[in-house]
């Protein structure tokens, strides 16, 4: 069933990205979309002869899920890189296929911070999985760090944040063979403009987060083309009547763009109502947060390399009951906005066009010609039916059989 015939996705209501429309159909042809037409066309149309239907059920056929931070799921985590063995090449192709069933067609393994001879040997073999996947699409790698405040660390460790050095970016930079997407900093540090302006040159995306940033320094760092923000509202200087701080700064300026965990807990549910009242919706981006034992059967549960115990929808550290992380899916994250009042065309663009948008993923993001077949089927009770990359069946739910 995994190869590229031309294959039609009908009986759906299509969520494009720009519209949602009810009983219409996809046409997938050598791993592209190639039309997107009304189900009263369906009879009209002339087909090959080897296409292959397949009934969506009345389900949504949404563009496939984009997770532009997540650590880890079912037990494997970028934590498991940069031991100078192939087991994070191996556990971030694992990855790969875990999150493809749950919908995702395309991640960011994101990498916390760690000292520097570690970090590079994680890069590299992350880096290293690029092209070999068979699940979800490894689109380049998050750098959660090493350049962010000490005074805003959350879950990460005193010991592995860095002051900028340009020098050690290089060397990132090497080391991941060009493939950092996105990249974690701290607005107010100290040569991040020259930081800034490097990653500008090598197309990476650079995110406000673990910050203490005040208002002016987040002013500053949009001048150099910090535009997006990691989890809204989590490890950053909070709102000030008398300094918007970096929470302010998000929420004032309509061109910063904001990552989002909407695990009911991370952030308030009720806080979503400001959120769309406040940034344009196109500046909104779901992410999960997610660590390495999101979704894994029997403990230990470990992330970053400590043990974690679940508790109201996140991690916790045992040592200490920080917030280590979430423990969120996407589906689940499309759902609770869904819920906190989000349109369900608004809640999917927040999962895929508006991440590759803002991380410049041409190809992706929505359901119109051109576009790669990167498809997510679930129906009205937030369940993943049917996953599509590339033009390549990766889950069927039901195992429906091909109509004639």
């Amino acid at each position: 069933m995994n190869d590229k015939k031309s294959i039609c996705l009908f009986n759906g209501t299509v969520i494009t990205g720009f519209s949602i429309i009810e009983q219409c159909a996809v046409m997938i042809e050598d791993g592209f979309i190639s039309d997107v037409f009304s189900q009263k066309r369906l009879k009209q149309r002339q087909f090959d002869k080897d296409t292959r239907f397949i009934d969506a059920e009345g389900a949504y056929i949404s563009p496939g899920f984009i997770d532009t931070h997540i650590h880890g799921i079912g037990g494997y985590g970028t934590e498991d890189a940069g031991y100078g063995e192939a087991k994070g090449t191996e556990s971030i192709l694992a990855m790969s296929q875990l999150l493809a069933e749950r919908g995702v067609t395309a991640f960011n393994p994101t990498l916390y911070p760690s000292q520097p001879e570690h970090m590079l040997k994680a890069v590299s073999e992350i880096a290293a999985a690029i092209g070999k996947e068979t699940g979800a699409r490894i689109m380049g790698l998050h750098l959660e760090g090493p350049f962010i405040s000490p005074l805003r660390l959350g879950v990460q460790k005193p010991d592995t944040v860095q002051p900028v050095d340009l020098h050690l970016m290089e060397q990132l930079w090497e080391a991941a063979n060009g493939h950092i997407t996105n990249m974690t900093v701290a607005p107010e540090l100290k040569h991040m403009r020259e930081l800034a302006l490097y990653c500008i040159k090598k197309g990476i995306v650079l995110q406000a987060g673990h910050t203490n940033a005040e208002y002016t320094n987040m002013i500053e760092g949009m001048q150099i083309g910090i535009l997006h923000s990691t989890h809204l509202f989590n490890a950053m200087r909070r709102l000030d009547h008398r300094n918007p701080n970096a929470v302010g700064a998000i929420l004032i300026h309509p061109e910063m763009s904001c990552e989002i965990i909407a695990d009911g807990f991370h952030v308030h549910p009720d806080l979503f109502k400001l959120i769309m009242r406040d940034k344009p919706v196109d500046k909104i981006v779901l992410i999960t947060d997610g660590l390495k034992p999101t979704e894994q059967k029997k403990g230990p549960f470990l992330a970053n390399n400590e043990e974690v115990y679940f508790h109201d929808g996140v991690f916790r550290r045992k040592s200490d009951d920080v917030i280590a992380g979430s423990g969120l899916t996407m589906i689940r994250g499309i759902q609770n906005l869904v819920s906190s009042g989000f349109s369900i065309e608004d809640a999917v663009k927040t999962a895929s066009l508006n991440p590759a948008t803002i991380m410049r993923y041409n190809n992706q993001g929505a359901i119109i010609p051109g576009r790669y077949a990167d498809l997510t089927v679930f129906d009205k009770n937030f369940e993943i039916r049917f996953v599509m990359i590339d033009g390549l069946i990766i889950k069927d739910i039901n195992r429906r059989l091909i109509c004639d």
